[in-house]
This record gives structure tokens, sequence and C-alpha cells, in this order.
């Protein structure tokens, strides 16, 4: 018995770093750091920051999300360099949900598999829970405390032109978000191999760009920051995987297909925590929930695990307690928990 834990637990991991570290994990830690080392924190404390509008900062926190295709653990770097460069607790966090469970490349393969009708209620459940979740992280974590800056008060109008970051660093960003995207947008079907091919040529062609336009100390000052996110986050969703597989070949999966049909409240509580629990790479829960669903799960389970599946996950409990603190991860997973249950049931009973 504790072999086949051990086993499971071996397998999701080797799983994992073969398929996610160097195409996903890589280019978001760049990302993260060229983020804090690239980006005006004034800029990002006027748009997205404490002080900046909420609803026009969570809009854009939420639109912007959608395109970036990533995993529970992926978006973490991204999100935590925005929030270590100034963006507001709320706006973090909103980027933390909405880009894994509603990118628009899951959106566009849930809709091949699963119909129009359950991508139109992944959108509207992503967003509405997005808004209320940014809300709520704000009530209870608005003020900044501890090594994450609170910045300047707000400044008049005329006085805010503040540039947002430089010509070349921009090129730099774009390069690095491509390198983070392409392999999943472009290369969906087909050897893993391709994905790496079409990551390494990109990885290349965004050194060679760096080498030219920045200087020694920038490089440096960029590596070293994305350095700090490497060794905090990566250990910690390594060991999350693991746990997972581990707790994948403990959970029964006749058990799993009997407790979730219908779309009663218990049902949908239960896909939230399945989902909540379990790792699911961006686009694997559409064919999972396809195969639940034909063996009988309600359609309001099936819409939360599609959210919760990716947006939720052990590691990245783990990883968002050790780089957010353990009560903005508490009180997250909670909230993210509450308000899947009721999204699942109530679409489910009313909508689909």
């Amino acid at each position: 018995m504790i072999e086949k834990l051990l086993m499971g637990g071996l397998l999701a991991l080797k799983d994992y770093i073969a398929t996610h570290v160097l195409t996903c994990l890589v280019p978001a830690f760049l990302l993260a750091g060229a983020i804090v080392t690239f980006v005006r924190k004034e800029a990002i404390i006027r748009y997205l920051g404490e002080g900046a509008d909420k609803i026009k900062s969570f809009s854009l926190a939420s639109v912007s999300s959608f395109l970036i295709a990533a995993c529970s653990c992926t978006v973490i770097p991204v999100a935590s360099g925005l929030f270590y460069g100034g963006a507001g607790v709320g706006v973090a966090f909103i980027i933390l949900w909405v880009a894994p469970a509603s990118n628009i490349l899951a959106l566009t393969y849930t809709g091949t598999i699963l119909g129009s009708s359950m991508v139109l209620s992944r959108i509207v459940a992503a967003l509405l829970m997005a808004f209320i979740v940014g809300f709520i992280m704000t009530a209870f974590f608005g003020k900044r405390t501890g090594t994450a800056p609170a910045g300047p008060p707000a400044v008049p109008a005329e006085e805010e032109k503040v540039e947002l970051i430089g010509r070349n660093e921009i090129i730099l960003l774009v390069l690095i978000v491509l390198s983070l995207l392409s392999p999943n947008y472009f290369v969906q079907k087909g050897p893993y191999l391709l994905k790496v091919l079409v990551w390494g040529v990109l990885t290349v062609v965004t050194a060679v760009f760096a080498l030219r336009v920045l200087t020694r100390e920038q490089i440096e000052a960029w590596l070293r920051e994305t350095w700090w996110f490497v060794r905090i986050i990566l250990p910690l969703l390594l060991a999350g995987v693991f746990i997972v597989g581990i707790i994948g070949a403990l959970i029964p999966e006749t058990w799993i297909r009997t407790w979730l049909g219908g779309n009663s409240l218990s049902a949908s509580f239960l896909a939230t925590l399945i989902g909540a629990v379990s790792y699911f790479a961006t686009m694997t829960e559409a064919p999972f929930v396809d195969t639940l669903m034909k063996l009988g799960m309600g359609k309001g389970p099936a819409l939360t695990l599609l959210l919760t599946g990716p947006g939720l996950s052990l590691p990245n409990w783990i990883a968002i307690a050790r780089v957010f603190g353990v009560k903005r991860a508490v009180v997250y997973v909670v909230t993210i928990v509450f308000l899947g249950t009721v999204m699942g049931w109530f679409f489910g009973n009313y909508i689909l």
C-alpha cells in the first residue's frame, strides 16, 4: 500500500516536471522577475495599486487574465511579481483566479468538448467570483503589511504622468509572454517536444534581445529577482504535486462518480473540494469533466470542477501561503470553495 502511494506521488511529480517546468514555469518565473525589475512601481501602484479605482483595476486584471494560458501553479510567479511590484492584493488574487480558471485557451477547448452554454457559464461565473474575491481580499488585507510596500498616497491627476516601462523593456516582456503562451496556443496537439521546440526558439530570441539592449547590471538584477521567485515557489510546488499524486492514488474513481450526480449543494461542494485539491494543467479539465458527465455527473458540479480544477490545487495553496502569507491563502481558498459551491448549485439548477 505504501509503495502504491509513493509511486502515485512520484508519477505525478515525474509528469509535472516533464511537461510543465520548461515551457510553463521557466518563462513564468522570468516574467515575474522582469515585472519586478523593469515595470515602474509608481505606474503599477497608479493603475493597479490599493489606491486605484477598484472597478477599473479589477476589470483590467480580469480581462487581461483571460489572455494568460496558465495553470494554478504557473500563474503564481506572475501574480506575485505584480503584487511585490505594487499592485493591490485584490488585483493579484483576481489574476491568480481568472488566468487558470477561465483563460481563452481553456475556454476554446471547453467549447469544443462541452458546448457554448458551458463556456458562457464558465466565463460569467469566473468573472463574478473574481470581483467578489477581489473585494473580499481587499477588505481583509487592503492595507499592506510586511515586505510588500503600500505605495505613496494618491497624486492629483495632472501629476500622475508616470511612464510604465521603457520601450526595450516592453519588447522584452512581450517576448517572455510569447515564450509562455505560444507552446500552449500553437501546439495543442502532437508530442510535447513540439512545445519545447517552440519555447526554445522564443527563449533564444528573448536571450539574444536581452543581451543586445540591456546592461549587465539590468540582466543581473532581472535574474536575481527571478531566482528569488524560483527559490521561494518551486520547491513547494513540487512537494504539493507529490502529495496530490498520493491523494489521487487513495481516492477510488467509482466513489467520485457516485457522489457527483445531480445539482445539489452537496454534489457541487464535493466537486469543489476535488477541484481545489487536485492538480489540473490548463485544458486537461475539459476532457476529464466530459468523461464524468457521461458517467452521470450533474452540470452544476461539472461547472464547479471546470472552475476550481484548474483554478486551485494543493500545490497552489502551499505556494500562495509561502508567497502571500498563510492568512491570505486561507481566506482566498475558503472564499473560492464557498463561491464555487454556490456557483455550481445556482448555474446547475437555474441556468444550464
